[in-house]
């Protein structure tokens, strides 16, 4: 299995363009740069990914992603070698897009909100910031505040 998950804001804005041909299909590319959880002395704070989107997704990227943009990333890892104008073998990897969504509201971002999938149409739930549901309030510490007496409401105890 191939799958790779990824949250990051975009590192610059995205470069999108349109293969020649009777059928012209749009490819973004961009690039995320993704928080590391754990920080050691000495040692980056973030990782760096380069992305490939098609079609509709590349067109939603043109659209509405930019510098700074905080988003969700599902696709899959592909290897992206070459051999470099000197003869050297360059080894990298590129997440091939299946999936993309906002991971920040559109008041946190000062965006848009929603997001786009294979499987068609926007989606505004999930981590997209969009839909009817209100936001949770936090505590700063990455944890949501729950209120008292919820607990009959919830599924679990």
């Amino acid at each position: 299995m191939n799958k790779a998950i990824l949250m990051g804001r975009l590192t610059r804005d995205p470069e999108v363009r349109y293969s020649q041909g009777a059928s012209q299909t749009s490819v973004a590319r961009f690039s995320i740069a993704v928080d590391r959880r754990f920080k050691r002395e000495g040692e980056p704070d973030a990782d760096f990914f380069n992305c490939t989107a098609f079609g509709k997704q590349a067109e939603f990227v043109e659209r509405y992603l930019h510098k700074g943009t905080k988003i969700v990333v599902c696709g899959r890892i592909q290897n992206d070698n070459y051999t470099n104008k000197e003869g050297q073998m360059v080894y990298s990897v590129r997440v091939m897009v299946d999936e993309i969504e906002f991971a920040e509201s559109k008041n946190a971002s000062g965006g848009n909100a929603g997001g786009y999938n294979n499987g068609g149409g926007y989606n505004n739930g999930g981590y997209a910031g969009g839909g009817s549901a209100p936001a949770p309030s936090g505590a700063g510490d990455g944890f949501m505040n729950i209120p008292d007496g919820i607990d009959e409401e919830l599924p679990f105890n």
